[in-house]
């Protein structure tokens, strides 16, 4: 056992696994790794009580955890979590693509869910450590990288939903991935859902609780029912304002060529704050594609696409990158976006967030940190 870099006046304890996957298991791993199916070698783990804060914090072999069975999380759902990836630069460094900002994601998810905050440089830090000993499964095939999944949940043991746990456990795992979805980019088909919610307002539409993603299951067995690939999320109110692709925000593209700009619905609380989301209306205008926040109907999504104004609609989010939609469906009838392929605006921010991700466009904001 050693010791790694302190942070937040912790250390994390090093014990690496001794039954690590040889550099020829690895590569056989690699070669088709698909997406979630495949862990690394370690993980990190980092234990809070009330008392004593933050602490215990380690890297340890990859394996099961134990719960006793009336563990808070498995009754009350107090449980968090968020995904971004690492990536191989050209230069051979390890890569994140804006931690910072999954962090504080990760910290607003917390304050929602009456959990305590994780610091930054904890979380960062908690990536450091396990790319320090698993960075050589970061996968180098196109549109492949290394998932990172850092969760927390409540381990008090006992019942009662008086007050919230008092005790919780940070667990980061990595999982080699190739595309989100197999077969390259192709454009999907979606299902305006109206017959469930994904979140009301006041409600935890804008956090990553896990129960909000269990919630959503039934409605999107109802659109693979209706041969769609996804479920469109509408409000909770009206049931016509459009807010997210499945666990995915959307992007509508209005115009074409010099002319084309694009909108996505606004933050109401309802939604997710995407960070591929914020990064896209950052990097647009850039490209000099005008971006904004706004908020289109179900009726205007059909009546947009039939007068030719909106040409093109795509999805966003970190496991996916960016997935155009061709195609909807809904208890009205069915409409097709554009040709139904691929449209350019979608495709250049495509490649343009991808080069940047993967180090072969210069970052000017400041988003890529190196891990090692």
């Amino acid at each position: 056992m050693n010791s790694s870099t302190t942070t937040s006046g912790l250390t994390f304890e090093i014990q690496p696994s001794t039954q690590r996957k040889t550099p020829q298991e690895r590569a056989a791993l690699l070669e088709s790794p698909g997406f979630g199916n495949v862990f690394t070698d370690h993980m990190v783990t980092i234990r809070y009580t009330e008392d004593k804060g933050w602490y215990d914090a380690r890297l340890e072999p990859y394996g099961a955890l134990s719960m006793d069975p009336a563990t808070a999380a498995l009754h009350y759902a107090q449980e968090i979590f968020e995904g971004l990836k690492a990536y191989r630069h050209p230069d051979g460094r390890a890569v994140c693509f804006r931690p910072e900002a999954n962090a504080a994601r990760f910290n607003r998810s917390a304050a929602r869910m009456a959990m305590p905050e994780l610091p930054e440089d904890l979380f960062v830090g908690a990536i450091e450590t396990l790319l320090g000993q698993d960075a050589a499964w970061i996968p180098t095939q196109e549109d492949s990288s290394l998932y990172l999944r850092p969760f927390m949940f409540a381990t008090d043991v006992g019942l009662g939903v008086n007050n919230p746990s008092r005790s919780y456990m940070f667990v980061l795992i990595a999982s080699p991935s190739g595309p989100y979805f197999a077969g390259g980019i192709k454009p999907v088909t979606v299902w305006f859902c109206e017959d469930y919610t994904r979140a009301a307002p006041g409600g935890t539409g804008f956090a990553k609780f896990a129960g909000n993603y269990a919630a959503s299951f039934l409605a999107q067995a109802q659109a693979v029912e209706k041969g769609c690939d996804q479920c469109v999320w509408l409000d909770a109110v009206e049931h016509r304002w459009v807010e997210e692709m499945g666990g995915m925000n959307l992007f509508f593209v209005f115009g074409s060529g010099g002319d084309a700009r694009i909108m996505t619905p606004g933050l109401t609380g309802t939604l997710l704050p995407g960070i591929t989301r914020d990064s896209l209306l950052k990097l647009a205008p850039e490209l000099g594609i005008p971006a904004e926040e706004g908020r289109i109907s179900t009726d205007q999504w059909r009546e947009a696409v039939a007068s030719g104004e909106l040409t093109e609609v795509f999805a966003c989010g970190t496991a996916a990158v960016i997935t155009p939609v061709g195609a909807v469906k809904s208890n009205q009838g069915e409409f097709t976006i554009g040709d139904g392929t691929p449209g350019p605006v979608t495709m250049r921010l495509r490649e343009e967030l991808v080069a940047l991700q993967y180090g072969t466009r210069e970052d000017t904001h400041g988003w890529i940190r190196s891990m090692g």
